[in-house]
């Protein structure tokens, strides 16, 4: 529709459908609807009113039952425990490189490295096998909260540079609170 045709439409003409005489003449055609009217579109109209009234019941018992779905679901979730959530985060360098330094004056007979937060522990020979033991369990009580894991271990003659090596990662673990 064109907006010249709208403009042009008279507006005035749907007074006729709003006023009080309009009303008048619908309700005498509801009367008279059942004598004018087939039986069998009387029918018709009543099925259709049932299954309508039928669906409708059929929602509302439906929609009753996810809503007490919906309750036991959030009871059943009330009950769960708030587990708190492990993370690692690494040890400063800082921190590493000051616990290496205590390390190579303690065990003077090895070759040790810190890098971020990693140790590597090394001896030239296995007849250092005590020192480098008792090395790699210092790391592994260093420091409060550390976590220390072992990434590479190697004694004796599968090692490819040196007869004795550990490398270790170190972390400190921090306890958060489980969102839901």
């Amino acid at each position: 529709m064109s907006l010249d045709a709208f403009s042009s439409f008279d507006w005035r003409s749907l007074n006729k459908y709003a006023s009080p005489q309009a009303m008048e003449d619908f309700n005498v055609f509801l009367e008279a609807l059942p004598q004018r009217a087939n039986k069998m579109l009387l029918i018709t109209a009543g099925v259709i009113w049932a299954a309508a009234a039928a669906m409708g019941l059929f929602a509302a018992v439906k929609m009753q039952d996810v809503s007490e779905r919906k309750m036991e679901l959030d009871e059943a979730q009330a009950l769960n425990p708030n587990v708190p959530l492990l993370r690692n985060k690494p040890v400063s360098a800082k921190e590493v490189a000051r616990f290496v330094d205590e390390l190579r004056e303690t065990y003077k007979g090895l070759e040790i490295k810190g890098n971020g937060a990693n140790i590597v522990i090394m001896a030239k020979a296995t007849s250092r096998f005590g020192e480098f033991r008792e090395a790699v369990g210092h790391v592994q009580n260093g420091g409060v909260g550390w976590r220390v894991n072992l990434d590479r271990f190697c004694i004796g003659l599968e090692c490819q540079q040196y007869p004795l090596a550990a490398a270790m990662k170190i972390n400190r673990v921090s306890v958060e609170n489980a969102t839901q």
